[in-house]
This record gives structure tokens, C-alpha cells and sequence, in this order.
């Protein structure tokens, strides 16, 4: 037969904290409430477990064994309860390349966090040339669709590519409104100079001599040194969308390039719960007007 297991729980406090004032704390009791829970433990015992002295009270030689038994199965019961509250969560990964992480993932991830708190969910860096299968991770956020058997793929946003500065560099260089303007300043690369080349082949201008200006090895360094006033880049105007509403970057020109070409929210057809809970909540926040599981799959096996 068991002793009561409460008063257990309030004896091992007492016993560890050497004061039945510091237990009550501990447990949001009262300091009677312990002293009640240690009298009736000690009449099942038929025994003094503490010595009550003028400063407190000590526990008894005879109780130190109980007390540390007690502690290292709360202990135990304590670390194992942990281990299965996490286990009972749902834990998605999502990969996602850099351009869409920083600019649309990361600053709303806490807010389907608050709404979802039995979802885990754990963030990947995703190149632009990965597939969903080669990841192994439950959603990808990628340019261009996954057309694999048994995949649904969600398009984000178009990919169209027009020019753009920020204020600081117009400051500077003076206001660009022509495409022999452009052509005549500091051209900022996105990997290759290849996408500037096809802009000014569709605007019908040849500019003087070679299309100077850094390249940069990913979307984040090009869209950062755009920003800070070094040249005038071509960027995806919705994955920019922010930054040109809020003024840190200025749109040069209607003339585009890449217009076939979009960002695709992909996941397995046969996916959890939890997959689909996220991914329609990524959906609005990319566009709020949009209803969610707009999907182009699954593809047939």
C-alpha cells in the first residue's frame, strides 16, 4: 500500500529545500498546508519524519533515504513526462530558398507558431535546382513547379523580373526614367549577366561596351547592395513587394523579363495535417485575398 502520494510530492520539497515555507512557495500553497501534508505523512509512517527546532525544522536521519528516492523519481517521472509532450507534437521541416525565407517566411513564422503551438516546425536553407524528394523535408518553397507523380504544388507569386534602385542611389545619380539611363549606370548582377542582357535585348537597346557592375552569388547580396544605393538591380517585384511598398526600393521601368516563370509552394500529395495547416497559412500571408489550396496537383504517378 501506497503512503499519500500529495504528501509525498509536499515531504520531498520540504526535505530538499530544508524549509517548509520555501516548499509552500515552490508548490503556490500555504505554509499550514505542508505542515497538515508532513503530520499526515508522518501518522501513516508512525514516525517523525522532520525535528522541529526554534529556526525550522531538520529533516530526520531515518527520512533521508525517503527523500532521496523521492527526488530521483520525480526526477525520472518529470523528464519522461517532458519526453512525451514533445514526442506528441507534430514536427514539420520546411526548406525554402533564401530569398523567400527572409522576406516572407521568417518575419511571420511566429505568427503560426501562436496559433499552432502542437506544430514544430524546423527551417531549411533549399537550393533553387532541389526537388521535394531530394530535400526529404515535408514542404519546399522553391522557384519553378515540382512536376513529380504525387505532388502538389501551390504557385506564390510570378517571378517577373523588372529594374529597380533605391532613393539613395536616384539621390545620388539623378532621376532614371529611360532605358539609355539605365543602361548607362551600375548594373547590379543576380549570379550571371545573362538576365540583364535579355532585359535590354526586349527594351531594343545595346549598351555601350560590357554591362559593368558586381555579381552577386544570391538573391539576398543583390537585393542588399540594391538597397544600399550601389547600382540598380533586376528583381522579382513580388518577392520585393515589401520593400517597394515601404520606399526602400523604387521601380525604374514597366519592361520586364521572366514573366513565365513563378515561386511554387510544394508539398506531397498524401501530407499530414500539420502540412496542410501550414501551408494554407502560407498562403495568406503571401496574398490574404487568395483562398488557400489553390493547387496545380497532385500529378499522376
Amino acid at each position: 500500500m501506497l503512503p499519500p502520494l500529495n504528501a509525498l510530492r509536499v515531504f520531498e520539497a520540504a526535505a530538499r529545500l530544508g524549509s517548509f515555507s520555501r516548499a509552500a512557495d515552490e508548490l503556490h500553497v500555504t505554509h499550514a498546508a505542508v505542515s497538515h501534508q508532513i503530520r499526515q505523512l508522518e501518522e501513516w509512517f508512525g514516525r517523525s519524519l522532520f525535528l522541529r527546532e526554534k529556526r525550522g525544522v531538520r529533516l530526520a536521519s531515518e527520512a533521508e533515504r525517503l527523500a532521496e528516492t523521492l527526488s530521483a523519481g520525480f526526477e525520472r517521472i518529470a523528464a519522461e513526462a517532458e519526453s512525451l509532450k514533445l514526442r506528441t507534437k507534430s514536427e514539420i521541416t520546411v526548406a525554402c530558398i533564401p530569398s523567400i525565407a527572409t522576406r516572407w517566411l521568417i518575419p511571420a513564422l511566429s505568427e503560426f507558431l501562436a496559433t499552432h503551438a502542437d506544430i514544430m516546425v524546423r527551417v531549411i536553407y533549399a537550393a533553387a535546382s532541389q526537388r521535394l524528394r531530394e530535400t526529404g523535408c515535408d514542404v519546399l518553397i522553391t522557384l519553378g513547379a515540382d512536376t513529380s507523380g504525387g505532388i502538389l504544388c501551390t504557385p506564390l507569386f510570378s517571378r517577373i523580373n523588372k529594374p529597380i534602385a533605391s532613393p539613395r542611389y536616384l539621390e545620388r545619380e539623378g532621376e532614371i526614367t529611360r532605358v539609355e539611363q539605365i543602361a548607362a549606370s551600375v548594373l547590379l548582377h543576380d549570379e550571371t549577366v545573362a538576365h540583364w542582357q535579355q532585359w535590354f535585348t526586349k527594351a531594343g537597346v545595346s549598351p555601350s561596351g560590357s554591362l559593368r557592375g558586381p555579381i552577386f552569388q544570391d538573391f539576398n547580396l543583390l537585393a542588399t547592395a540594391a538597397i544600399a544605393g550601389h547600382g540598380v538591380a533586376l528583381c522579382p517585384v513580388e518577392v520585393c513587394k515589401r520593400e517597394i511598398k515601404n520606399g526602400d526600393l523604387i521601380v525604374l521601368s514597366d519592361i520586364s523579363i521572366l514573366e513565365r516563370e513563378s515561386y511554387f509552394l510544394i508539398s506531397n500529395a498524401s501530407r499530414q495535417k500539420s502540412v496542410t495547416a501550414f501551408c494554407a497559412w502560407f498562403q495568406q500571408v503571401v496574398d490574404p485575398g487568395q483562398p488557400a489550396s489553390q493547387s496545380t496537383g497532385p500529378n499522376p504517378e
